[in-house]
């Protein structure tokens, strides 16, 4: 492909401004590999890419990490992207963001904040961020935001540890003043992998919690928005991961590699362009990363002339690869694939394991 007319438009941008973060969480969906501090992309490229990116007609960008706000230069960074019209959604942990910096931010014209909050109770949830005091600080952040009328969300997610909680979890959301709650259960991607015996939820775990749900939406209908994502190695049906690779959706990491999605870095052989060689466009259009999975062409069977294949994209290409080690592989959380019999047997291994704590 050599224009840009033949492609839809991505819509969102998650820009990963540094991988440096207080907490441990161990199912970090961050890679392995962390980028370090002396890597990052500078303030002005942050603002180029903003720039290109509402050029290319991207909507909203995530700005993530890590903790974003281990960046000194985050007010800075989101007016640029607020500067050039994109919808600015805050991801954080809230380990790090002050009150005052809060104001700035909403004065740079931050539109939307979303603070994680790894369970209802303050021992359990500080033990699985890693930090003491973590709990607390969410809290009071969330105060902060919700008295400063910007949209929060909590994002919960939810595990083997906590999966038994999502009432309260719900509940605490509102008691926050969230207007939605993400119910995200673990993908295993990143840190998770390393911890996926001490994460996976039970079974019957699962079909609880999916009841549930449906449950608090409707009790809750009108007050609060629940969204909830069902765990991958419990499901039947792939997830359209990010809405088609190289469809919807760009990712850009701390040290300035654009990614289709946040784990392509865990497929071998991909050649990913950095935003300090080439323009967003170029790379968004031309980049071998992004055209190695777009469309259907690539694909094998069953995708290949399965009637779901443009609605699922035939699932996931790096959890295909992380299960068969074949990226084009149908991804085997799909029933219809020959290797589903897997997904189902490493969902059986449960351990009672110590966590290994996602650090840089």
């Amino acid at each position: 492909m050599s224009t840009t007319a033949a492609l839809p438009k991505p819509l969102g941008l998650l820009a990963e401004l540094t991988h440096r973060c207080p907490l441990g969480c161990p199912y970090c969906s961050n890679p392995i590999a962390l980028d370090p501090r002396a890597s990052e992309l500078d303030t002005e490229t942050w603002a180029q890419v903003f720039a290109e990116a509402t050029a290319l007609g991207v909507l909203q960008v995530h700005l993530s990490g890590g903790e974003p706000a281990a960046r000194r230069d985050l007010v800075a960074i989101t007016a640029a992207a607020h500067g050039v019209g994109l919808y600015t959604n805050l991801i954080t942990s809230a380990v790090g963001v002050t009150a005052a910096t809060l104001r700035r931010l909403a004065e740079a014209g931050l539109d939307h904040v979303q603070i994680s909050i790894q369970d209802s109770e303050r021992a359990a949830a500080d033990h699985i961020a890693g930090y003491e005091g973590a709990f607390a600080r969410k809290r009071a952040l969330a105060a902060e935001v919700v008295g400063l009328k910007i949209p929060l969300t909590v994002n919960a997610v939810m595990h083997r540890a906590n999966i038994d909680r999502i009432e309260e979890m719900v509940a605490l959301a509102l008691a926050l003043g969230a207007s939605r709650v993400e119910i995200a259960h673990v993908q295993y991607y990143g840190w998770a992998v390393k911890n996926r015996a001490a994460l996976m939820p039970s079974a019957a775990q699962v079909a609880r919690a999916a009841a549930l749900v449906e449950e608090l939406r409707a009790r809750h209908h009108g007050r609060i928005v629940i969204d909830a994502v069902v765990p991958d190695y419990y499901a039947r049906l792939p997830k359209p991961c990010v809405g088609g690779w190289g469809r919807r959706s760009l990712n850009v990491t701390p040290a300035g590699k654009v990614l289709p999605c946040h784990a392509a870095e865990s497929i071998p052989g991909l050649e990913f362009w950095s935003v300090r060689e080439h323009s967003l466009a170029d790379i968004w259009t031309n980049s071998p990363a992004f055209n190695a999975f777009r469309g259907t062409a690539w694909m094998q069977e069953p995708c290949r002339t399965c009637p779901r294949r443009e609605i699922d994209f035939g699932g996931c290409r790096c959890q295909a690869f992380a299960l068969t080690g074949d990226a084009r592989a149908t991804d085997p959380v799909c029933h219809l694939s020959p290797r589903h019999e897997d997904v189902a047997a490493l969902a059986a291994v449960q351990e009672d394991a110590p966590y290994v704590y996602r650090r840089l």
